[in-house]
């Protein structure tokens, strides 16, 4: 397809840490349809200092004496477990994806042969980490949550530099809280983005619900991000805005059809419709019976379906002719019956 739009399914910190639940989203994001499952890889150790604060959301949904190091080091996966999480992902026909958080993590990563490297939005400004995956090469997903014009300017600038190409960069407009409320998405901040900044651009989405990004790509996202988890009431911090499988599914299959609906642009008839033409349009049609000899006025004229004959946009070709044989109430209009 032309359009087609890269869905990431974001199974983030959803599988609790477990490699069993982490294979098991695997799956479910592939039968779903997605393009590419989104883990996040990083030590807690290299995150956080062991003192710092849960966001408002992670407090709501984690252990209320639980820091936020504690929260994310029970959340972290082994470094060993990363190379079955890929072979899983072959083996289910789905891309695997992670968001780095720090240099050492960005290096499993790279050591992996991952081909797209996810920089998370609170990363935008960790120059060190910019620096570092613009060293790659390789391409680039960078979520702007939180993020003004300029800092996303100064990011895209430090990773060109690095050796980033500017066209193998792709922005996520994003809002970093969970779940987003409807009056804070400003999805036309993506549109803004992608003027500014003539890359791929799409949406990273943590609002309730699958509305935003459908809408999102009816607005021309190119990509879009969703978090996803096996059951809503599990114990964590992002399960509660994430997507249910069902609710995965629908998703992608609306966002399929979306893609399908934009088209190429050009208003012409389509394939579907054009046995419809001569069935809905009309024909010119005699209103009355008329003698040979009689000269022809609009008055004496209808239009009526189907339109196999004379299209009523030629009214003006046949009035004020003559008729050459006489005509029966209601008979369509034939070119050859006037001189």
């Amino acid at each position: 397809m032309k359009n087609r739009v890269y869905i990431i399914s974001e199974a983030g910190v959803n599988h609790n840490g477990s490699f069993k639940t982490a294979f098991k989203m695997i799956e479910v994001a592939s039968e779903a349809g997605a393009d590419a499952i989104k883990f996040q890889t990083f030590k807690a150790e290299n995150l956080v200092t062991g003192d710092a604060p849960k966001a408002e959301y992670q407090a709501k949904n984690t252990l209320e004496h639980e820091s936020q190091f504690y929260m994310l080091k029970k959340l972290e996966l082994s470094p060993d477990i990363y190379l079955e999480l890929i072979n899983h992902c072959k083996k289910n026909d789905i891309e695997f994806l992670s968001s780095s958080f720090d240099i050492e993590s960005a290096d499993l990563l790279f050591s992996l042969g991952v081909r797209r490297f996810k920089i998370p939005s609170g990363e935008i400004t960790n120059l060190p980490l910019l620096k570092h995956i613009g060293n790659f090469k390789k391409e680039v997903i960078l979520s702007t949550g939180m993020s003004t014009i300029d800092e996303i300017d100064a990011a895209i600038d430090i990773l060109v530099k690095a050796g980033s190409r500017k066209e193998n960069i792709i922005l996520l407009h994003c809002n970093t809280e969970y779940p987003t409320p409807f009056e804070d998405v400003n999805l036309n901040a993506m549109l803004t983005i992608h003027e500014r900044f003539k890359v791929k651009t799409g949406y990273s989405d943590h609002s309730l619900g699958i509305e935003v990004p459908i809408a999102a790509v009816a607005l021309g996202a190119e990509v879009i991000e969703k978090h996803f988890t096996l059951d809503k009431k599990m114990d964590g911090p992002d399960h509660k805005a994430s997507l249910e499988p069902d609710e995965l599914k629908q998703m992608v299959q609306a966002i399929r059809n979306i893609e399908k609906s934009l088209g190429d642009g050009i208003k012409k008839p389509s394939a579907s419709e054009l046995k419809n033409i001569k069935i809905v349009r009309k024909s010119i049609y005699y209103s009355e019976s008329f003698k040979k000899g009689h000269i022809i006025c609009e008055s004496d004229l209808i239009m009526k379906r189907p339109g196999t004959g004379l299209s009523p946009m030629q009214i003006d070709l046949v009035t004020g002719k003559t008729l050459k044989v006489d005509v029966p109430k209601g008979s369509i209009l034939k070119l050859e019956d006037l001189i």
